[in-house]
């Protein structure tokens, strides 16, 4: 699939997109924090990949950035996080980050 037929699927479902469960949603955020914050920071400040706080991202639409997290960017170390989400979960993620990303809870 091209990027942008990625994008403009993500443009159709993003106002429908399905909540994960609460579980999942834990493990979401520990994906995020783990693996993402591996290249973006582990407070998700900048690495070697951009800033992901709400100040970073403001201004940019949720659906290209869901896009991004589930096709990734060709040519750049972003790689596509869809073996392992749903594009539902990609957008959750997405909105999450927009509105300023959960801290990780401890057990």
């Amino acid at each position: 699939m091209h990027a942008w037929a990625g994008w403009v699927l993500m443009a159709l479902v993003s106002s429908a997109w399905a909540q994960p469960e609460p579980a999942r949603q834990h493990q979401l955020v520990r994906m995020v924090r783990q693996d993402c914050g591996s290249c973006h920071g582990m407070r998700l400040t900048g690495g070697l990949g951009p800033a992901l706080t709400r100040e970073a991202l403001a201004g940019k639409p949720t659906e290209g950035l869901a896009a991004t997290i589930f096709y990734g960017r060709p040519g750049t170390p972003m790689p596509p996080w869809r073996a392992l989400l749903t594009e539902d979960e990609a957008a959750w993620i997405a909105q999450r980050l927009a509105h300023g990303f959960p801290q990780e809870e401890t057990r």
